[in-house]
Order: C-alpha cells, then structure tokens, then sequence
C-alpha cells in the first residue's frame, strides 16, 4: 500500500471515528434533555404539592443558588448530596466489577465445557427468576448488616445474569470456520476461544457493560437501602421521614445525571474501541 493510500486510509478512520464519537456526545445531550423534560412534565401536570414535589429548577436552585433566608448554602448543599454520591457509585463500582468479571469467567467455562454448563446453569435460572428484595434478608443474614461484603453480593447479583446472557451470546456467535482454522493449525478449544471467540465477542462485552452500569447502580441504591444505611440508597428514606424533599429529590437527580453520563461514556469508549478494532454494534 503506497503512503498516500495509507494516509488516505488513515483520514477515512479518523473522520468516521470523528462522527461516532460526536453521536455518541449527541446521544448524551438528547437522553438528558428527554429526561429533564418528562420530569418536568410529571411536576406540572400532577397534583402533587409544591412543598413535595421539586422540579429540575427548583433542584438547579438548591444545589447552585444561595437564597438569603437558607438554612445551608448551596456549596454545603452540593458536599452533602455529593458525599453520599460518592459513597453509592463506590458501593455500583464493587457490583459491576465482581459481576462483570464473574459473568465472563462463567461464559468461558460454559463456552469450554458443557458440563460446568448443565451444573451451574439451572441454579443460575433459579437465582435470576427470584426477586431479588426476597432473598436481599437471607444474603444479609448470611454476609453480615451493613458489610461491603452484602453490598458486593447484591450488586453482583443485579449486574450477573444479564452480562453473562450477554456475553454467552456474544461467544456463540464465533465464525466456526475461523475456529476450525485455528484447529487445523493444532490449537485447541482454549486457543481458539481466546483468539477467534472472545475478540468477536466484543460487541456483547460492551452492551453487557452499558447494561450493567444502571444494573450496578440499582443493586448499590438497594444494598444502602436493606444493608448499609450508607450513601444514597440509605439516605433517602431518612429524607422522606424527615420532610428534607430538596434533598431527596437533589439527590435522586445526582445520581441519575452520573448513572446516565457513566452509561454514555461506556458507549463512547465502545465506539472508539470498536472502531479502532473495524467493528460496529450492528454485529450484535
């Protein structure tokens, strides 16, 4: 390939990857709009009172505006709320991580052995198809109240089963031919799954991963709320009780913005990484 060529070659990528990432930034502005949008639309046509309800303004105001006669000023507001965001995307990070890596090492074996398959399939089923709030008292029973180590079951729980639908897919979807070839040259099933099935395999990997950050941040809010008492999944039924409705609703909005820009920036790296790699979500 002459160098023009290659240069050529080389503009034609970086102007495609150019458009992808900006979407995928378009994609993020829009989901915020629609979200601040239906939220409005629920304050304004329900008939819940003023002193309950708080609008996406009225949450603007309290984080960023200090009214004369306020009790704190919107800096403390902000340290408060973002402390307890903190706490809670550190509890989401322990569920995706422990889940994501589990769901892959368990799409490998099932992919190598269809024995570990039929033993640990069926009591996974068994698990996806009981809600979780039912067994959340046992797993704190056995794990002990208020420890990471329940934060870490619940998330992981939340975060498993899909990553592991997503990723079996993804490896069942390996070019037999190409896993033939690499058997022909004397590779086995390992060899041909580590260079044939898992990089094909990237699509699922990354829609398993835009999946499990929401995934992560439901189990983290639930574990607070049942275990810890911590972050803000701990927080806001004491908010709820204590009438503090700015601060419930400030902080329902914080962690929702970050769980929604945290999704987006999965996607964003997908498409860079894809991209890069010749690949599209449409191999799906």
């Amino acid at each position: 390939m002459s160098v023009t060529s290659s240069a050529s070659l080389r503009r034609e990528q970086s102007v495609a990857l150019a458009i992808s990432v900006g979407r995928a930034l378009l994609n993020t502005v829009v989901t915020l709009v629609i979200v601040l949008a239906l939220w409005q639309a629920v304050i304004s046509f329900s008939s819940i009172s003023d002193f309950v309800a708080k609008g996406p303004l009225d949450v603007w105001n309290y984080l960023f505006v200090t009214e004369e006669d306020a009790r704190r000023t919107a800096a403390e507001n902000r340290e408060l709320l973002w402390g307890l965001a903190k706490v809670s995307l550190g509890d989401a990070a322990i569920g995706f991580v422990v889940g994501m890596v589990i769901a892959v090492v368990l799409a490998v074996l099932f992919t190598l052995s269809k024995t570990v398959e039929a033993g640990v399939m069926p009591l996974a089923l068994l698990l996806r198809s009981i809600p979780l709030v039912s067994i959340a008292p046992v797993i704190i029973l056995v794990t002990g109240r208020g420890t990471t180590a329940s934060v870490a079951v619940i998330g992981t729980i939340v975060v498993l089963f899909p990553a592991l639908a997503s990723v079996l897919f993804g490896l069942s979807r390996a070019s037999k031919e190409s896993l033939d070839l690499v058997r022909v040259y004397g590779g086995g099933n390992l060899q041909a799954l580590l260079k044939v099935a898992i990089p094909g395999a990237l699509p699922s990997l990354f829609a398993a991963a835009r999946v499990s950050v929401p995934g992560a941040v439901t189990g983290a809010l639930l574990a607070e709320w049942l275990s810890t008492g911590k972050g803000v999944g701990g927080q806001i039924v004491k908010f709820n009780a204590a009438a503090q409705f700015d601060n419930l609703w400030a902080s329902v909005a914080i962690i929702t913005v970050v769980t929604l820009l945290l999704y987006n920036v999965v996607q964003l790296a997908e498409t860079v990484v894809l991209s890069r790699m010749g690949m599209t979500q449409d191999q799906l």
